[in-house]
């Protein structure tokens, strides 16, 4: 978190340790807690290198709505871990080349975001991929740290009042959403284990190898928690498209639950970030909009 300072990011003399034959390097946008970047070599092949360090964070407050399995930055001990556990399932994800500090060189995968191919003749195949990979992933039974109703119960109250402080709509009704954020986490049966998912996938989060699967890319937060927070988030990224993606029927009652706080969340998160100065926050306040109208038709005034 560097808000207000200046920022310092790679340049080619400090990627040489890493990687000796570099001739051009890019930092590629839409990360706020990492730093990607595409290097060329002196082949013309290209590699990608992460870097976790807090000149690539842009968050200027994430502490204010994330607690529990949500708190904490990423960092390159938890990518390593996720790594080997998806690796460990047969889950395709980018193969890590080499580490040196706080970096990782990591494969370019360079068939494009899956949102690319959503409108071509290959949309459906895919999906049906990513639909399997989502089965194992899911399949894959753990126990959560602590509840995952209450986990989101507490994201879901940290998000409306952080969203309250800058919207007016919600400050306005704000004592109603916490009593249907409260009756709706009272509706939810606990369970003892859950199922293993990525969290933010989002079609922007799955890239296309050259064998046309999946590749699933920005998986520190990969975690045992309840599937249907997972669907929560595929309904908003995938629209209609969520359907050829559904791994079980989900329990209603967590649905109702993790919608809304999914929802707060991408309204306070966004505009958490655009207090600080991360380069495109136009496109954050988009996100926020959308899901304040969502989360407006979800508890009408």
């Amino acid at each position: 978190m560097k808000v207000g300072a200046v920022r310092t990011f790679l340049d080619l003399p400090s990627v040489t340790g890493l990687i000796g034959d570099a001739t051009t390097i890019t930092r590629l946008e839409g990360g706020s807690t990492k730093g990607v970047y595409r290097v060329t070599r002196a082949g013309g092949e290209t590699v990608l290198v992460y870097r976790w360090h807090p000149d690539e964070n842009f968050w200027p407050a994430r502490t204010a709505i994330d607690a529990g399995p949500f708190g904490g930055m990423p960092s390159q001990k938890d990518f390593l871990s996720r790594h080997e556990m998806l690796r460990a399932l047969g889950v395709r994800v980018p193969d890590v080349l080499g580490l040196q500090g706080d970096l990782a060189l990591i494969e370019d995968v360079r068939g494009g975001k899956l949102e690319d191919h959503l409108d071509g003749d290959a949309a459906e195949g895919l999906l049906a991929r990513l639909r399997t990979t989502l089965l194992t992933m899911h399949s894959h039974r753990g126990v959560p740290d602590g509840r995952p109703e209450d986990h989101a119960l507490e994201r879901g109250r940290r998000s409306l009042a952080e969203a309250a402080h800058r919207v007016p709509e919600l400050a306005a009704r704000r004592a109603a959403y916490e009593d249907v954020l409260t009756s709706r986490h009272a509706a939810v049966e606990p369970r003892d284990e859950a199922g293993l998912i990525h969290g933010e996938l989002g079609p922007d989060h799955v890239m296309v190898d050259d064998d046309g699967r999946p590749v699933l890319i920005d998986i520190e937060g990969t975690m045992f928690f309840d599937v249907e927070w997972e669907h929560a988030f595929l309904e908003l990224r995938f629209g209609d498209l969520h359907e050829h993606l559904r791994t079980l029927e989900p329990d209603p009652a967590r649905m109702r639950l993790y919608r809304l706080v999914m929802c707060l969340s991408l309204v306070a998160g966004p505009l958490l970030l655009v207090d600080g100065d991360f380069p495109r926050p136009e496109g954050m306040r988009q996100i926020a909009a959308w899901n304040l109208e969502r989360v407006l038709l979800d508890v009408p005034g």
